[in-house]
């Protein structure tokens, strides 16, 4: 796939649509807010099991893949937070959930090319948290609490800590700690390791307060 190419954009285009007019009809009463967010919770979790029964059978279970890149977490936090309206997992899905799956999906680093499976799974599943934590945050279904960056920051710091030591145990490069990915991204322009990583630390900050910038008036909707 082309970066930013016909198809890339579309499909960029098309997730960004469907986000905003899912958080919109919500927000406007025009969809059930309740049976949408339970919905689109199961309807992540059912693509993300079958993704991993399809993963393990022709891979087996080993170090390179297990479940532990941010965006494995962040799918299960949406989906929880579609269906649970927790606060702290909604709060973390959102801003490590769209920060990381937004980028992902900005430099997509696809295993087979278009339209194999494995590219239409990523596309799913990181399209699926941008959508789903956007419902929650802009179709008034959740409030964010004051102070909700610095946890989620710490959150995100202390699980990077968490892969690291995996990545040094096992050789593998989950959250791309131990070395960049093939495919061109942000990192390119951080510097080789480790000090990418340190740089990156700052920059994934500012992406949270950022996204936190539009929250108060996204949130004053609390209907469930």
């Amino acid at each position: 796939m082309q970066l930013f190419g016909p198809l890339h954009l579309t499909l960029l285009l098309a997730i960004a649509a469907l986000a905003a007019a899912l958080a919109l009809l919500c927000r406007r009463g025009v969809l059930p807010r309740r049976a949408t967010r339970l919905t689109l919770g199961w309807a992540i979790a059912v693509n993300e099991v079958i993704w991993w029964i399809f993963r393990y059978s022709h891979e087996g279970l080993h170090a390179a893949n297990l479940p532990l890149q941010l965006c494995d977490l962040t799918v299960w936090l949406s989906v929880f937070g579609c269906l649970t309206l927790a606060p702290a997992i909604v709060e973390f899905a959102y801003f490590a959930g769209l920060a990381g799956a937004g980028m992902a999906l900005l430099t997509p680093n696809l295993w087979t090319p278009w339209p194999t499976y494995p590219a239409l799974y990523f596309f799913a599943a990181h399209g699926g948290i941008v959508i789903a934590v956007a419902l929650l945050a802009f179709g008034g279904f959740a409030p964010f609490r004051s102070g909700a960056v610095s946890r989620s920051f710490g959150l995100l710091l202390c699980y990077a800590a968490f892969v690291g030591a995996v990545n040094a145990a096992t050789g593998s490069n989950f959250m791309f700690l131990a070395r960049k990915p093939a495919n061109p991204s942000l990192l390119d322009q951080l510097g080789p390791w480790p000090w990418y990583f340190l740089a990156a630390a700052p920059i994934a900050l500012a992406c949270f307060w950022l996204l936190w910038l539009p929250l108060p008036r996204a949130t004053t909707v609390k209907h469930r």
